[in-house]
């Protein structure tokens, strides 16, 4: 069975709405007999580290004519920006939210950059599936021209996610 790309669309539109709203309500759920998963934050930044470093690697495996590479590179990315969601979900599941500690002209820099990553981390994710649904169907022209959009918001996403962390890091308990 091939699906229509109006099925697809209608995938990735579920998709993108429930995955925020889930991830809302579980942050909402306090795993209280389990051990505080406070080892996980540095993983999740690292895993956010490493899909920049990627992305950067597949836009140059597809300029330089690498199609398999750059497949096999965003597939990639993709998966790991799940299992970061994972991690970051049972973090906040068994752990407290760390407030951020910093004061002054920083704390305001702090704020911007965790909101604008918050933002853009939901609006990334029907920017994704969409693009790589067009390159999955073989629309390498739409896939393209959305790449394009999607590509530096991804980019943005995973960087701001490492500075996030690096930012709040000090003020763990």
């Amino acid at each position: 069975m091939t699906l229509t790309e109006k099925q697809v669309n209608r995938g990735i539109t579920i998709i993108s709405i429930l995955i925020p709203i889930v991830v809302a309500v579980l942050f909402g759920v306090r795993l209280p007999d389990v051990e505080p998963l406070s080892f996980l934050p540095p993983i999740y930044a690292g895993i956010n580290g490493l899909t920049a470093v990627l992305l950067i690697a597949a836009v140059w495996a597809i300029k330089n004519g690498k199609r398999l590479l750059h497949q096999r590179l965003m597939t990639t990315c993709i998966g790991l920006s799940l299992v970061f969601l994972v991690m970051y979900v049972a973090y906040h599941m068994t752990s407290d939210s760390t407030p951020y500690g910093g004061e002054g002209w920083i704390r305001y820099l702090y704020y911007f950059i965790l909101i604008s990553h918050i933002v853009l981390s939901i609006a990334i994710i029907p920017l994704v599936l969409h693009t790589y649904a067009r390159a999955y169907m073989k629309n390498f022209e739409r896939h393209r021209k959305l790449a394009r959009i999607t590509f530096p918001v991804w980019l943005y996403v995973a960087v701001t996610g490492v500075v996030v962390y690096l930012m709040i890091s000090p003020y763990y308990t």
